[in-house]
């Protein structure tokens, strides 16, 4: 069974992700560098998918899986490996 995101909240240093389980996660928008840095309207136009949220004109995508593996962005982490 999937896990998918029903709805997103804000406040001012974290987001709440509902899930379709019925569990509430807040996820701190520090993980997210261009989620912490993004004004309320930018933070308010996401789409949800199945499998995670997408903020197109942020060119961000997190992962319901990434979230409840306690994973943050790891944009930068795979270029200093690279």
């Amino acid at each position: 069974m999937t896990t998918s995101p029903k709805r997103v909240t804000f406040d001012e240093d974290n987001f709440w992700v509902e899930l379709s389980d019925g569990r509430t996660v807040g996820v701190p928008l520090a993980w997210y560098p261009r989620l912490l840095k993004a004004s309320p309207q930018q933070l308010a136009c996401y789409e949800l998918s199945a499998r995670g949220i997408h903020w197109d004109a942020l060119d961000e995508d997190v992962s319901i899986d990434g979230i409840l593996a306690g994973q943050g962005d790891l944009t930068r982490h795979r270029q200093a490996v690279a």
